[in-house]
C-alpha cells in the first residue's frame, strides 16, 4: 500500500482517534482500577501481575510509547478478573482503550494456545508461523503488537533474574517471532536484548562460550565503545566534517548467528565491535574513510566499497574493518543521511539484507506479502510516536485487513479471509465438514452460522453424520460463505448431486429397455464396453443426458438379419452366360458350389477389387486385392489363388456387408453421439464401436454396413467436418 503526504495519513486515522484530555490522568486512573483486581494475581511464569504491569509499562515508556498504551497495560490485565471486561473498560476509559484491552487479551490467549500445542508436537516452528501470522493480523492496531513485544520483553527479564529455565517454546516463539518483529519496527533496544535472552534459555552451552569468548563484560564493552565514538566523532569535527556516530557492541545471538550463517570462527568475526558514521555528502564519506584509515589499521581483505558499487537492492555504504592499538577488530559504516534512510526504512531496509540476503544468514526469512505489511507497520510506529502525545491510535489499513486468524478446539491456528463464517471455517479443516455443518460455538457460544468470526476467537463446529450443503449458502445476501474455496466446494457438491441424478435416469432407461428386450442377463458393464463406454455409468450419464440413443443398444442387441457376419459362409455357384450370381454376390470363375467366406482382415465391399485363396476346410477366403495379409498368403501358396468377381444381379446388389472405419479425434464429451449422427443421418447402419482414449486423444474403431464402398467415402468425407476429428478412414 502507498501512501501520498502527510494529509492523506492523519485522514485515515482521524476516525479513530480519541483525544486524551477528556481523560485526565488516564494511567494513574488506570492503575488504580487494576490494582484491587492483580493483588496476590500471578502469571504462568509466576511473576506477579502487578509487578508484571508496572514493569512493561516502564518499558513502554521507555520507548516512546502513549500514556493511552501504558493505561491499556493495566486494562488488559485486569480485565481477565472482570464478568464483562468490555462493558466495564468501555464505561470507565472508554470504548477505544476497552477494545485495546480485549484485543491484546485475545491475542495473549492464541499464543498461550499456541504453545501448548507446540509443546506436544514435533510441529514447533510451524506453530510458530502461525503465530506470526496471528500476530501481523492482531497489529492492526499497532499498540497491540507493542503491549506484547513489551510484555514478552519483561517475562524473558523475570525468568532471567529469577534465575529459572523459560519454556522452550516461550523462548521459541520470541527468537523467532518477537525479536524479528522489534527489529522490522526499529526498537533495537528490545531487539538485541530479547535475542540475547532467548537463545540463553535455548542453548545455554553455547551462549556461555560465545561469552567467555568475548574477553571483557558486556559493560566494559560499551563503555570502550563510548570513548571510541566521542573520539572519532571529535577527530571528524576538528576536519570540518559534521557526522553523527553512533555504535554499539555486537550482542551475542548476532555473533552466533554471522559464524554459522557464514561458517566462520570466532576470530574472524569482525564486526564485534561496530561503528556507523553518517555524513552529509559522498566527497564526506571518502573522506572520513580517508581519517579512520589513518588512525586505526585497516585489514584490506575487509573493505567493500557499495557506494561505487551498490548492492542490487540499491543499498549503499561505505564499509571498513580496521584494529586498534589493542588489535581488537572495528567494523566501521560510513554513509549519506539519504544512504541511512533507504537502508532502514526504504527496500533495502536492514533486516531485509540481513535475514533473508543472498549470503544465506539464518534467522527469519521474508516474505513479499509480510514484507508489505510490516513497511506499513513502520509508518504506523511513526505516526504512533507523533501523536502520543495527545491522541490514541486505531489506524487500521487495507493491507492488514484481508485476513483473520481463528483458533481450533486443539488450539490449532486457522487462516481465513475477512468476514469469514463458521462455515468458512468448517470447509477449511475439511470438505466433508463443511458439507455437513449445522452449528456453531465461538467462545463456547452459540452463534448464527453466518456470524462473521474475529481475530482470536475459538471455533467448534457442530456437525450431523451424514448431509449436504443449503443452496441458501451460496445466497450471497444472506452472508453464509466469504471465502471463494468454500463457495467452490458447495457448487461442486450440488453438480455432483445432478451428475447422480441424471446417471440415475440413465440407469432406469438402459434397464427398462434391457427388460423389453429380454436381455436382463446380460451384465451392464459389458455391453457398455461393447458400445464403446469405459463404464455402465458413463454410459448412464450420456443416455441420461440425452446424448446417446437407445436406438444404438437396440441395434447391438438385435442386428438385422441381413448382415454378412465373417463367419457366415454361402454357397456360390459356377458363373455362365447369363451371368448367375451367387446369394452372396460374389462368383467364383470356373468352379461350381464352393464355399466362401468374406475375410475378417479387410471386410472387402463392392466394388473393391478382390481376389480369391483356397483354404483347408473352409472355402473360398474372398480378400481385397490389396489387402497384406492376402498378399503373404499368395507368395506362399500362389497355386492356390483364384479369380473372383462380384455378382451383378438384383439380389446380390441389395445386400449389405461390414465395414471396420478408424477415426483419430480430440477427446471431449459428446464426441460419440456427434459421430453417430453422420452415419445416422445417412442411414448407414452402425452395428459397433470399440473407443480408446488416452490423454487428451480418442481412437475409435466404427463397423458398418455398406451396399457400395464409394459410398463410404462421401460419409467419410462429413465424419473429418465433426469438431475434433483429425482423420476418417476405411481401416
Amino acid at each position: 500500500m502507498k501512501y501520498n503526504g502527510d494529509t492523506q495519513l492523519r485522514s485515515m486515522l482521524s476516525d479513530s482517534l480519541q483525544d486524551l484530555s477528556e481523560q485526565p490522568e488516564v494511567l494513574v486512573r488506570a492503575r488504580a482500577f487494576a490494582q484491587p483486581l492483580l493483588i496476590g494475581a500471578t502469571l504462568e511464569s509466576g511473576e506477579d501481575s502487578l509487578a508484571h504491569a508496572d514493569a512493561v509499562t516502564a518499558i513502554l515508556r521507555q520507548i516512546g510509547g502513549s500514556e493511552a498504551m501504558q493505561a491499556a497495560c493495566y486494562l488488559v490485565y485486569a480485565a481477565e478478573h472482570l464478568q464483562k471486561p468490555e462493558e466495564v473498560i468501555a464505561k470507565a476509559f472508554g470504548a477505544s482503550l476497552a477494545e485495546l484491552a480485549l484485543e491484546t487479551v485475545r491475542l495473549i490467549r492464541v499464543q498461550r494456545h499456541a504453545r501448548k500445542v507446540a509443546a506436544q508436537s514435533h510441529i514447533v516452528a510451524l506453530q510458530t508461523e502461525n503465530v506470526r501470522k496471528m500476530l501481523l493480523a492482531f497489529s492492526r492496531d499497532l499498540r497491540v503488537v507493542m503491549l506484547r513485544l513489551a510484555s514478552r520483553m519483561q517475562t524473558l527479564r523475570y525468568y532471567a533474574s529469577s534465575k529459572q529455565p523459560a519454556p522452550q517454546s516461550l523462548a521459541y516463539e520470541s527468537l523467532h517471532v518477537f525479536a524479528p518483529l522489534a527489529n522490522r519496527l526499529g526498537i533495537w533496544q528490545i531487539k538485541w536484548e530479547m535475542e540475547d535472552l532467548s537463545f540463553r534459555f535455548l542453548e545455554p552451552v553455547t551462549y556461555r562460550e560465545i561469552a567467555s569468548l568475548l574477553q571483557e563484560k558486556r559493560t566494559e564493552r560499551e563503555k570502550y565503545m563510548l570513548q571510541l565514538r566521542e573520539s572519532l566523532a571529535a577527530d571528524l569535527k576538528a576536519q570540518g566534517i559534521t557526522a553523527q556516530v553512533a555504535g554499539r557492541p555486537k550482542h551475542i545471538y548476532s555473533i552466533v548467528k554471522k559464524m554459522r550463517g557464514k561458517s566462520l570462527d570466532f576470530s574472524h568475526v569482525f564486526d564485534v565491535r561496530a561503528l556507523r558514521v553518517v555524513v552529509p555528502t559522498v566527497p564526506d564519506c571518502y573522506a572520513t574513510l580517508s581519517l579512520v584509515h589513518t588512525h586505526f589499521t585497516p585489514i584490506d581483505s575487509e573493505f567493500d566499497d557499495y557506494i561505487a558499487k551498490p548492492k542490487s537492492n540499491g543499498y549503499q555504504s561505505l564499509h571498513t574493518v580496521v584494529s586498534d592499538a589493542q588489535q581488537r577488530p572495528i567494523e566501521i559504516q560510513i554513509r549519506t543521511q539519504a544512504m541511512h534512510a533507504h537502508a532502514e526504512d526504504g527496500v533495502a531496509a536492514h533486516w531485509a539484507y540481513k535475514e533473508a540476503g543472498t549470503k544465506g544468514y539464518a534467522g527469519v526469512s521474508a516474505s513479499g506479502d509480510y514484507d508489505a505489511k510490516i513497511a506499513v507497520l513502520r509508518q504506523l510506529l511513526a505516526w504512533e510516536q507523533e501523536l502520543s502525545a495527545g491522541a490514541q491510535s486505531q489506524a487500521t489499513t487495507d493491507a492488514l485487513s484481508d485476513r483473520i486468524y481463528v483458533l481450533t478446539p486443539d488450539a490449532a491456528v486457522v487462516e481465513l479471509p475477512q468476514g469469514a463464517t463458521p462455515i468458512d471455517f468448517a470447509y477449511t479443516l475439511h470438505t466433508n465438514l463443511g458439507h455437513r455443518c449445522r452449528g456453531a460455538r465461538v467462545d463456547g457460544v452459540l452463534v448464527p452460522l453466518n456470524t462473521q468470526l474475529k481475530n482470536g476467537q475459538t471455533v467448534e463446529v457442530t456437525a450431523i453424520k451424514e448431509g449436504g450443503p443449503s443452496r441458501d449458502w451460496l445466497n450471497h445476501e444472506l452472508g453464509f460463505l466469504a471465502s471463494s474455496r468454500a463457495r467452490s466446494k458447495v457448487r461442486a457438491w450440488f453438480n455432483a448431486q445432478a451428475m447422480q441424478e441424471t446417471a440415475a435416469k440413465g440407469r432406469e432407461a438402459v434397464e427398462k429397455l434391457m427388460q423389453r428386450e429380454g436381455k436382463t442377463a446380460m451384465k451392464l458393464d459389458d455391453l457398455a464396453s461393447q458400445l464403446g463406454f469405459k463404464s455402465a455409468e458413463a454410459l448412464f450419464e450420456l443416455v441420461g443426458k440425452d446424448e446417446f440413443s437407445l436406438r444404438n443398444i437396440e441395434t447391438l442387441l438385435n442386428p438385422p438379419a441381413a448382415i454378412l457376419d465373417a463367419d457366415d459362409y454361402v454357397r456360390l455357384k459356377k458363373a455362365k452366360s447369363s451371368d448367375k450370381s451367387s446369394k452372396s454376390g460374389v462368383l467364383v470363375v470356373g468352379i461350381d458350389s464352393l464355399l466362401t467366406q468374406l475375410s475378417k482382415c479387410c471386410k472387402p465391399a463392392p466394388p473393391d477389387d478382390i481376389r480369391g485363396f483356397v483354404t483347408r476346410g473352409k472355402g473360398v477366403s474372398i480378400h481385397r486385392a490389396d489387402c497384406g495379409n492376402f498378399r503373404q498368403m499368395a507368395i506362399r501358396s500362389g497355386d492356390r489363388v483364384i479369380d473372383v468377381a462380384w455378382g451383378h444381379s438384383a439380389s446380390a446388389q441389395a445386400l449389405v456387408y461390414p465395414v471396420d472405419v478408424n477415426i483419430e479425434a480430440i477427446d471431449r464429451q459428446g464426441l460419440l453421439r456427434d459421430i453417430s449422427e453422420v452415419f445416422a443421418k445417412d442411414k448407414m447402419n452402425v452395428i459397433g464401436v470399440q473407443t480408446q482414449s488416452v490423454r487428451d486423444l480418442a481412437w475409435m474403431t466404427f463397423t458398418v454396413e455398406v451396399g457400395d464402398s464409394r459410398r463410404l467415402q462421401k460419409v467419410l468425407g462429413l465424419v473429418k467436418e465433426v469438431r475434433g476429428v483429425r482423420t476418417a478412414k476405411r481401416r
